[in-house]
């Protein structure tokens, strides 16, 4: 792979309610989004698609891609965080959760985010090994915040619906190479 284009997936029915896990499909405003991507993916010359296996990824790639022979394949290592016992639950009370929690400390029947940062380093540790050199990846809110910032956050952040970013192999190693250092000492 030399360059990345990552992609937020579209409003899913989930995501409108402000609820969080299960495997909801996208809305009719998170079709809109994804076919409004469609216009910002026109001009990658994506080989290949990966995505996370949730129904609102896949959705979302099938229509960004819409018309072109583009293959779509599922990486499941690029899944949301496992909410555990939260999942169906409202965001707000995962997120009052991860503030009183340590990054290690898993949730009930979850994923520790510390658990979920090394999984997605992993993920994009194939991502990189890729042949295709330009790969589209249509992935999660926090798969995209992981990537993109400086510092470990103390909450779950995430990113516009149907946003993307474009990044150069070189960027996609240092935030992965980043992503592994936070999971060494999970203290953030």
């Amino acid at each position: 792979m030399d360059e990345l284009l990552l992609a937020r997936h579209g409003e899913s029915e989930a995501g409108a309610s402000g609820r969080v896990g299960g495997d909801p499909p996208l809305t009719a405003a998170g079709r809109r989004q994804a076919e409004a991507l469609a216009a910002q993916v026109a001009s990658f010359p994506a080989e290949v698609c990966l995505t996370s296996g949730a129904l609102r990824a896949r959705e979302t790639a099938e229509l960004a891609l819409a018309g072109r022979d583009v293959p779509i394949e599922i990486l499941r290592e690029l899944g949301d965080v496992r909410f555990g016992s939260f999942d169906g639950g409202r965001l707000a009370e995962y997120r009052e959760w991860v503030g009183s929690h340590p990054p290690s400390e898993e949730a009930p029947r979850g994923e520790s985010r510390a658990g979920t940062l090394r999984r997605f380093a992993g993920a994009f540790r194939v991502v990189l090994s890729r042949p295709e050199r330009h790969v589209f990846v249509v992935a999660h809110g926090l798969t995209i915040r992981a990537l993109l910032d400086p510092r470990p956050q103390p909450v779950v952040a995430g990113a516009p619906y149907g946003d993307s970013v474009r990044l150069t192999r070189a960027q996609v190693e240092s935030a992965v190479e980043r992503l592994e250092r936070w999971c060494e000492d999970p203290s953030w």
